[in-house]
């Protein structure tokens, strides 16, 4: 075992501006001892000791989540771990385990009032330990959060965008090959003789109809019976194509009275040749609002994440409505309703007053939120996932619920303690209601949990002013 002396403790970056006598004092006053590779120092759920000053060797920080080990820290020779002055901390959230063989000295927890009393320059390094500690594990607990949620949104956007841009490829190839096929109907239509004023009345006629007629939602059933009586009409005046050509009139609308109104305009002879021009129209028209609205989604889809993410904006609060939020977080979120078979059923306050927040945190706390709600409702492939926002008194509040098994009344009570998961191995991380926990005080909000089989309701509540 290592000496331990002055200048050992001098090389520590904590403990290298504390006097001589006070590192002397500390020495005197710790246990030294070795730990062997695989012992553990610290155990999950047992009180702290410490602080601990490691001389030599390496030590790993990890957590058991539903049985598996996930590995969060490390700490080398030099560094000090363990309880520290003024920390709050009482029972360690983490196993702490040697690598190899480890060289400690350890002060006695119980005497950190009389080192606080008597040794101020070392009680303030230690103090100063711990703030850095909380900082970087603050940090690290959010950036690992937020990669967790934007693996979950990236892999809905994903499946989201993969709908519109197969459809965009898919109706520009049928719209280019449609227009290969022109060059043929073009023979048939520049063969019709019709009078100015005859191609001006179909003309007109047409685009009435388009105008007027709106898209019904008709059953299997209506959507055959009207195919049928339009491909009997077409047969009846010898028009090519019918079968093809009443899908399509049944899509935009028409009826017999339409078709009626348009042949009223065309000579006997070329109906068969204006109708397939008409029905080349539609065939065109169609594709192209195809194309539109997937454009529109895929254009919408960008958006929901800018706003979401917040990225073209700075990260100073600001006065917003959480209802664009909440809604953005749904629509990157929608796949999951739809896979896990969840009704949404929304209640939002029309007149629901602004609040001062970073948009793009208050998006990672709906996120967590509504991403544990679909997960409890997972097992019964179904549900329904209600969310509420109103004005409460000189608040803001949401609410959050599921009709899921609810959370067992044994472990409510720690479900905002770091780490803590009753997910599956890869599915948590432990920290989700954590830092939804902590947004939201920083926010001066509030957040509770009310829950019983059956339905579980996160309740948030932001102050207006």
């Amino acid at each position: 075992m290592q000496a331990v002396t002055v200048s050992t403790l001098k090389s520590f970056d904590a403990l290298k501006n504390v006097p001589d006598e006070q590192l002397q004092w500390l020495i005197d006053n710790c246990r030294q001892s070795t730990l062997q590779d695989g012992e553990c120092l610290t155990v999950q759920g047992q009180k702290i000791a410490g602080p601990h000053f490691l001389i030599a060797g390496h030590i790993v920080l990890y957590a058991i989540q539903n049985g598996s080990r996930r590995e969060i820290a490390s700490f080398n020779g030099g560094e000090v771990t363990g309880y520290l002055p003024y920390s709050r901390a009482v029972v360690a959230t983490v196993n702490s385990q040697a690598v190899g063989e480890v060289q400690l000295m350890s002060f006695p927890t119980e005497r950190i009032r009389e080192m606080i009393k008597d040794q101020f320059e070392l009680t303030q390094a230690l103090v100063h330990v711990m703030s850095n500690r909380v900082r970087e594990f603050t940090a690290l607990q959010q950036q690992n959060e937020k990669m967790m949620a934007l693996g979950k949104l990236s892999a809905g956007l994903a499946h989201e965008l993969n709908n519109p841009a197969s459809a965009i490829v898919r109706d520009s190839a049928s719209l280019l090959e449609h227009l290969q096929m022109q060059p043929e109907t073009f023979k048939k239509v520049i063969s019709i003789q019709m009078t100015a004023e005859q191609v001006d009345a179909v003309n007109t006629e047409l685009f009435r109809l388009l105008a007027v007629n709106a898209p019904e939602e008709l059953t299997l059933k209506e959507k055959t019976k009207r195919e049928e009586e339009i491909i009997d009409w077409l047969d009846e005046r010898n028009v090519e194509n019918s079968y093809d050509m009443a899908e399509n009139f049944v899509e935009f609308g028409f009826m017999i009275d339409n078709l009626e109104a348009l042949c009223s305009h065309i000579p006997t002879a070329y109906c068969s040749p204006v109708f397939n021009w008409i029905n080349n129209l539609l065939t065109t028209e169609r594709m192209v609002q195809d194309i539109q609205e997937s454009s529109r989604r895929i254009a919408e889809l960008v958006s929901s994440v800018k706003t979401f993410t917040h990225m073209d904006r700075g990260f100073e609060k600001q006065r917003t409505d959480i209802r664009i939020g909440i809604k953005n977080t749904i629509m990157l979120l929608k796949h999951r309703l739809r896979k896990g078979n969840i009704e949404l059923v929304k209640e939002f306050d029309e007149n629901l007053p602004e609040v001062n927040a970073m948009v793009g945190e208050l998006n990672q706390v709906w996120t967590n939120l509504i991403d544990n709600a679909l997960d409890a409702m997972e097992a019964g492939e179904r549900g329904t996932l209600t969310i509420k926002a109103k004005k409460e008194r000189q608040f803001v509040q949401v609410t959050i619920g599921d009709d899921g098994p609810g959370i067992p009344e044994e472990v409510r009570s720690r479900i905002f303690d770091p780490f803590f998961t009753t997910k599956e191995v890869g599915k948590g991380t432990g920290m989700g209601l954590e830092v939804v926990q902590r947004i939201v005080r920083q926010h001066n909000g509030s957040i509770k949990v009310e829950s019983k089989p059956g339905k579980t309701e996160f309740l948030v509540c932001f102050p207006i002013d």
